[in-house]
């Protein structure tokens, strides 16, 4: 078989993280992979032997509109890309991609199997009114269901397609992110960076609207016990750290960037928390589970849920699991409640270490792969 792994960039991100677990995978398996890209940063180990094609060199903060306006163009010319690699199986990840991969359907009377990843909740990511979503909305119902067969990394956003963009369900399936225990597990915690005098929190991701690290600042002034650490870059640095300024939290409150190492300190810290307002399957969950690190995550749509089996969703309480806490989406006082339980009930905080890591097996990076090599085979 000869596969395309097409996804924007290799920057840091769950589905970037699955890409990069997935090309040497699939070479030591007798596939021969190319590795698609519309953007030249790569955070990422790349295996010397992947061949790396560029469909274009974009930038990051290019305008929506011309974005829109491209996709044609694009999907022309990963057309001619497909035909010329003599590609089997084109599978894309993340939305621009999966728009682009089959609509390069309109431009070849040969074409491989189209298979598309979805990793977020759409009907949430593009549930605003504005432009941006209403024409997203409308290429998801249009495009996706041309896809010989749908990735989705978690029930939920398979069951978001099918019920809110009429996406027929026998061309959808399920795998979870794989997260990679022997790698992890040998990673040495960062224990003398954190100051034992203070509970230390820490949270991973990129700082847009969407992870609402917001939620997490505005939670922390009344818990004087407590630091909260910041991995990750994006849009909103700026703001999120003028809010700290404001809050007077500058003490208490440290914005790390990015770092492809994430695990010295998830291993070094006390708690992992999550205030993201809508999700596909959050793998920074996963590798902090990994890490032996208890869980407080807002009960978003879709994953913390189902990574945490949690039993009764409540709109007005924390949710307790035996691998952490979940809260409502958005709701500063029950977030900063959960902190403050982990806090006053060391017991429960223990009992989860243990628990986290006894669940994180079930999404071990062997099995997962391997899901996702008799999928494509499949087709």
């Amino acid at each position: 078989m000869n596969v395309t792994l097409f996804i924007y960039s290799m920057a840091g991100g769950g589905a970037e993280r699955v890409v990069s677990y997935l090309l040497p995978h699939l070479k030591r398996q007798g596939f021969t992979v190319h590795l698609v890209l519309m953007n030249d940063t790569i955070s990422y180990d790349i295996p010397k032997d992947i061949n790396i094609h560029f469909l274009e060199r974009s930038k990051g903060d290019e305008n929506g509109i011309i974005k829109l306006l491209k996709l044609p163009f694009l999907a022309f010319k990963y057309a001619r890309l497909l035909k010329k690699l003599d590609v089997t199986h084109s599978f894309s990840l993340l939305t621009r991609p999966n728009y682009i991969n089959t609509l390069s359907q309109l431009f070849t009377s040969s074409r491989p199997k189209i298979i598309i990843s979805e990793r977020s909740f759409p009907s949430l990511q593009y549930g605003y009114g504005d432009f941006q979503s209403k024409a997203n909305n409308w290429l998801i119902s249009k495009l996706y269901p041309k896809a010989d067969y749908i990735l989705c990394n978690s029930q939920g956003n398979a069951n978001d397609l099918i019920k809110n963009y009429d996406i027929d369900s026998h061309i959808t399936d399920v795998i979870y992110n794989p997260v990679d225990i022997k790698n992890i597990s040998k990673r040495q915690a960062a224990t003398s960076f954190f100051d034992p005098d203070y509970f230390n929190m820490i949270t991973v991701g990129r700082l847009d609207a969407g992870k609402n690290h917001e939620l997490l600042i505005r939670a922390l002034p009344s818990l004087t016990q407590a630091r909260l650490y910041i991995l990750g870059s994006g849009v909103l640095l700026e703001y999120l750290t003028e809010l700290t300024k404001e809050l007077n939290l500058q003490d208490r409150i440290f914005f790390l960037g990015f770092d492809n190492n994430p695990y010295q300190y998830l291993k070094g810290a006390d708690l992992f928390v999550f205030g993201s307002n809508h999700e596909g399957f959050p793998n920074v969950l996963l590798e902090a589970m990994c890490c032996g690190l208890p869980i407080l995550t807002t009960n978003c749509k879709s994953g913390p849920s189902e990574i945490m089996e949690l039993k009764a969703p409540l709109d007005d309480d924390i949710m307790k699991t035996p691998y952490g806490i979940l809260t409502p989406v958005g709701n500063v006082d029950l977030m900063a409640k959960g902190m403050s339980f982990f806090l006053e009930n060391p017991d429960y905080l223990s009992d989860c270490r243990a628990h986290v890591l006894e669940r994180v097996k079930d999404f071990g990076k062997e099995g997962i792969l391997e899901a996702y090599e008799k999928a494509l085979i499949k087709q």
